[in-house]
């Protein structure tokens, strides 16, 4: 039976995210998961309550958080990861639904992410695959 799930995106890097959910949308039917719902949020600050909504309907099983936290001039990005971060593991927790974390960074560099892109969608996708299977 397949399972609803649902996908957060940050708009701040919207060509890279729009790359990021299209892999999670092909990792997700080769695996039969169902994509009830997409929701695009400003940033990753605001990942957290887009995921708590979802997370709080019966008919979402899981959910997966795509976006990039760059490196900035000062330490907000790393700062702001750790809480979303640790935010994200309390939902989690909280509703007993799996979360896939497909967010780069904190402190990635502009560089280092084409190439990260369409792996950490899988990956975020496919932890949620397995989460929901046992």
């Amino acid at each position: 039976m397949s399972k609803n799930i649902a996908v957060i995106c940050g708009e701040f890097h919207k060509k890279e995210a729009t790359e990021m959910l299209n892999e999670v949308r092909k990792v997700a039917a080769e695996n039969n998961l169902t994509i009830a719902e997409e929701i695009w949020v400003n940033g990753s600050y605001e990942k957290p309550l887009a995921l708590k909504r979802v997370l709080m309907k019966e008919n979402i099983d899981g959910a997966i958080a795509l976006g990039i936290i760059e490196r900035g001039e000062t330490k907000h990005g790393l700062v702001m990861g750790h809480t979303v971060m640790q935010t994200i593991l309390n939902l989690e927790l909280e509703f007993m639904k799996p979360v896939g974390v497909g967010i780069l960074g904190p402190e990635i560099l502009p560089s280092q992410i084409p190439s990260r892109l369409l792996p950490t969608a899988q990956k975020a996708t496919l932890a949620v695959v397995r989460m929901l299977e046992k």
